[in-house]
């Protein structure tokens, strides 16, 4: 090879190399412009909150309405709503439709909260649409939230996707998603949580999710509750939309659990139609989420949208593979000792998740634990096992509650451990004082989780 050879080579390197970067550095100078210029709830809390419509319907009209362009599926509730997305996007794709999902938080990679056919949204869709949108939509003064949900619909649009399945972020009267009519609206369960919002009793904040019921869209309620159920009832006729309660139709029943997944049967009306079913997911709470999403399934063919049987039992069993679900009952290490995670953060999510605990093989339980500084402790502390060792932490977020604080308040219910300086440090601590045979949890929030996964 000559010398002007290697010259051009070297040169084309170069370049190409420099070309790279710049994408890479306008790729994060866009992110840097979305987290620390636009209001974000998952960082500052109830500053972000934006209790109205008018900002995302706006946001749609600047983009020309994309979600009017393509079938939605809208689902909300407490908790399992984010698993029941997952599970339904990953029937969708297997039988072979382009599959648009919007979910939140992201843990690592803001990109999570936007996929394609279970492939993350292009760094470059990212920045052009803050390139393109910027000076517009900034006269609108969005929160992050508004502006992931507009990015979120106008990228679907372009990618000229049949169907998306769409998870609310919070309640669904007022969440920007609830700017779409759906082909279908899920409604998983109903709990305690960001009650400053929803409000303090149960049936106020059925009345909230049961806002994403639309007039004539069939609607999917996860679980019966006496409380809640009425509110259903009542929105759904108000509404002229069917109704039915997944677990009056569904019932998934579990054979056998590992840390690769389960093994369940699938019964319909009392008559089992599918047994010995796989399926990545782990957890008998996971089950009413199935069942959920495998409701929703048939509503949709219900409606003469082609979903066949193969399809749903292939996203089944592959939905973390299809759509990259991470954080939900996730096994780090499955050599011993164990390590586990769980993005389970309220009384409601944490009183099914915990449980799961005592059921897999262990001599010490050890537990990474940190909390977001707006939540309130004295409702999920005694759910935790006085017998665990504890290591607490902060999660690296504006609304982290310090890592002593959280000690402190959690040795108020007997829940022995000490502080540590980050949730890396604390899990670190954790493994350095494990044997073989201990099982290690990290849980408390979705923010502690996303330091790990």
């Amino acid at each position: 090879m000559t010398q002007s050879q290697t010259f051009r080579i070297s040169t084309f390197v170069i370049l190409n190399f420099s070309f790279l970067i710049s994408i890479f550095l306008t790729y994060k100078e866009a992110l840097d412009h979305l987290y620390s210029q636009l209001p974000m709830f998952q960082r500052i809390g109830a500053a972000a909150y934006k209790g109205d419509l008018s900002n995302t319907l706006k946001l749609c009209a600047m983009l020309g309405n994309p979600q009017t362009k393509y079938k939605t599926i809208h689902i909300a509730g407490t908790n399992g709503k984010g698993t029941t997305s997952h599970l339904l996007a990953a029937m969708l794709q297997a039988q072979g439709y382009k599959t648009g999902l919007y979910i939140s938080p992201h843990y690592k990679d803001f990109r999570e909260r936007i996929k394609f056919n279970g492939e993350y949204i292009r760094e470059e869709a990212v920045t052009a649409f803050v390139e393109t949108y910027r000076e517009q939509y900034e006269k609108i003064e969005p929160s992050f939230f508004e502006i992931t949900v507009a990015m979120a619909f106008d990228y679907f649009a372009n990618e000229q996707v049949d169907i998306a399945v769409i998870e609310t972020g919070m309640g669904g009267r007022l969440d920007s998603t609830n700017v779409i009519i759906p082909m279908l609206s899920v409604i998983t369960n109903i709990g305690f949580d960001h009650m400053q919002f929803l409000g303090n009793t149960l049936p106020l904040i059925a009345g909230e999710k049961a806002g994403i019921i639309k007039q004539g869209v069939p609607v999917v309620i996860g679980e019966t509750d006496d409380e809640t159920a009425p509110v259903f009832i009542q929105k759904a006729k108000d509404c002229n939309s069917e109704i039915q309660f997944a677990d009056k139709q569904v019932e998934f029943v579990l054979k056998e659990k590992t840390t690769a997944g389960m093994r369940v049967d699938i019964s319909e009306q009392e008559q089992f139609i599918h047994q010995n079913i796989s399926t990545e997911l782990y957890g008998s709470f996971q089950l009413k989420n199935l069942a959920t999403a495998w409701c929703a399934a048939r509503a949709i063919q219900e409606q003469g949208f082609p979903l066949f049987e193969k399809a749903m039992l292939e996203g089944v069993a592959k939905v973390r593979t299809r759509t990259k679900l991470i954080g939900r009952w996730q096994f780090l290490k499955t050599d011993g000792p164990v390590v586990v995670c769980d993005s389970a953060h309220n009384e409601h999510g944490l009183k099914v998740s915990l449980p799961e605990l005592q059921e897999l093989p262990h001599r010490t339980l050890r537990i990474v634990l940190g909390f977001v500084n707006d939540k309130d402790l004295a409702n999920v502390l005694p759910l935790f096992p006085t017998t665990a060792h504890f290591y607490f932490c902060k999660p690296d977020i504006p609304r982290g509650l310090d890592a002593e604080d959280s000690r402190k308040q959690a040795a108020a219910f007997g829940l022995k451990g000490f502080a540590h300086s980050s949730v890396q440090a604390a899990l670190d601590a954790a493994l350095a004082n494990s044997a073989k045979e201990d099982l290690i949890f990290i849980g408390g929030s979705t923010f502690v989780v996303a330091e790990v996964v």
